[in-house]
């Protein structure tokens, strides 16, 4: 299964996302960390992701090319992140046929209505439950 995290900025986020998909200790994830910049992407290769790219087009073509796509809410929201996030960027992520687990950080002006403020560790717990029921989903159709 190829996982794509994406992040920007420091890449903070995306390389925790990194460190929870590594502890799982499959052979059957593949992790593609795409950053916004390039400290972004390093930082998530630091944290364990097999390969990475940067910028508009990397993260528009890996897009169609993957099965989960992992990042904060705001990879959805052109013009989001301070601007790192280009209306192509967010079109070419909400469009991919891929799966996407968006984290609801309350960083880019959009609240989810519904949800209460959640610490990170709770948000990442949650994360973790739903990779290993898509991986478990993935494994039993194969």
């Amino acid at each position: 299964m190829r996982v794509a995290v994406i992040d920007g900025m420091g890449g903070g986020i995306g390389a925790q996302v990194v460190e929870r998909l590594k502890s799982f200790n499959s052979n059957d994830i593949e992790i593609i960390a795409l950053g916004t910049n390039s400290q972004a992407t390093s930082n998530m290769i630091r944290s364990g992701a097999h390969e990475g790219a940067t910028g508009e087009n990397a993260i528009a073509w890996n897009c169609m090319k993957v099965d989960v796509i992992i990042g904060p809410l705001a990879i959805i929201a052109a013009n989001s992140m301070m601007g790192e996030i280009s209306p192509r960027m967010s079109e070419a992520i909400a469009s991919s046929p891929a799966r996407k687990l968006l984290l609801p950080v309350s960083k880019c002006n959009i609240d989810v209505v519904g949800l209460q403020d959640m610490q990170f560790k709770t948000i990442f717990n949650e994360l973790t439950a739903s990779l290993k029921k898509i991986l478990d989903e993935k494994n039993h159709e194969g």
